[in-house]
């Protein structure tokens, strides 16, 4: 079995094959008869997109296979474009800056690229200029491959496009032969599968929408969708006189996303070092909770509970830590993770702490 080799990616972007037909358009526009100024402007152009210079050796010039490369500098210096005589020296490796006037900097530069851009488009060029079934062809067409694969949307019919110089249209039937068309009809065509990783004009990719995020519900909306005991407790939080606790703390509280605390080695030392110079904390903490839910109609916060016991000073980590350790010896009980809900757990049921009437638990 013949395993058809993979074809290769292509090389422009939607943006990018843009930028390239940018490119060409300008220099199509440019007062250039002869094909082989043309193909010069086009490569020059591209090197001086960003900065107004293009550089460029004598070596690149003699790669370009030009049959008059004297009359294609000639005819950028009709330009007004500066430097490029220099390129018909003996010296071929010293880059030779080409001063491009009219793609100098500013806001209102006539090929506005980045640098990425600059980079990706000059090298489609290079690998369009040198793909094997035009590398040895006429500098018409050369450069006319370069105006067929960036109008080209690949697996589809191109339409010649407008601007599309003479003297390519003349070099047609030469890139038909060499392969580099498969089909033309009219103004209609088709790029051979050789050169198809060249196309130009793809299409933008699709992506997907995003879905909409609903806006989170408002206070009354989220105390509207609660049960009946919720609300009933939230509402005894909101409204406690001795608490006076603003609206905006005590819905933020309520409306949070529950996230497990993470306690390290750090917490269970301190804790440990904590707790062993505070012994009979269990019976205190559930005396207390069962005194503040009497006095206030729902439980302390952690916060509340540690400054009512006298705890001192201590990290937020470590007093969630204690007073979960008193959670887990049922010492104390909670509604977790609804906050104001702590009370005397089992532990504290058969000692000196009274719990709270049912009438006043949640």
């Amino acid at each position: 079995m013949v395993v058809k080799p993979a074809a290769p990616p292509f090389l422009l972007t939607h943006d990018q094959g843009q930028a390239a037909r940018t490119l060409l358009a300008y220099a199509s526009a440019l007062p250039l008869k002869e094909a082989d100024a043309q193909l010069l402007a086009v490569v020059v152009a591209i090197r001086a997109a960003r900065s107004g210079i293009g550089n460029i050796t004598g070596q690149d010039l003699r790669a370009l296979r030009l049959a008059d490369a004297g009359a294609a500098v000639t005819g950028l210096s009709a330009l007004g474009w500066q430097g490029q005589d220099r390129l018909l020296g003996d010296d071929l490796v010293t880059p030779v800056g080409i001063g491009v006037p009219d793609l100098a900097g500013g806001p209102e530069r006539r090929l506005p690229f980045g640098k990425v851009m600059r980079s990706r488009v000059s090298g489609w060029a290079g690998r369009t200029m040198s793909a094997k079934p035009v590398k040895k062809t006429s500098s018409a067409a050369r450069l006319a491959a370069l105006h067929l694969a960036a109008h080209w949307p690949a697996d589809d019919y191109g339409t010649l496009p407008a601007n599309l110089p003479e003297v390519c249209r003349a070099a047609l039937p030469e890139l038909i032969a060499k392969g580099f068309i498969s089909e033309l009809d009219g103004e209609r065509y088709l790029l051979g599968d050789s050169v198809r990783h060249l196309a130009g004009m793809r299409p933008r990719p699709v992506v997907p929408p995003r879905a909409r995020e609903e806006p989170p519900p408002t206070w009354d909306e989220w105390k509207d969708g609660v049960s009946v005991a919720l609300r009933r407790h939230v509402e005894a939080v909101e409204g406690c006189p001795d608490c006076a606790l603003s609206t905006a703390r005590v819905s933020e509280a309520f409306m949070r996303k529950a996230v497990p605390a993470q306690f390290d080695e750090k917490v269970r030392a301190a804790y440990g070092t904590w707790v062993a110079g505070r012994p009979g904390q269990g019976p205190e903490a559930a005396e207390f909770a069962a005194t503040f839910r009497a006095a206030h109609g729902h439980g302390p916060s952690v916060r509340q509970l540690c400054k009512g016991l006298g705890w001192g000073k201590m990290s937020r980590e470590l007093r969630i830590f204690a007073v979960r350790r008193l959670v887990a010896d049922e010492w104390l009980t909670n509604t977790d993770p609804v906050p104001w809900t702590l009370r005397p757990g089992r532990a504290a049921q058969g000692g000196t702490v009274a719990p709270p009437s049912a009438a006043r638990r949640r």
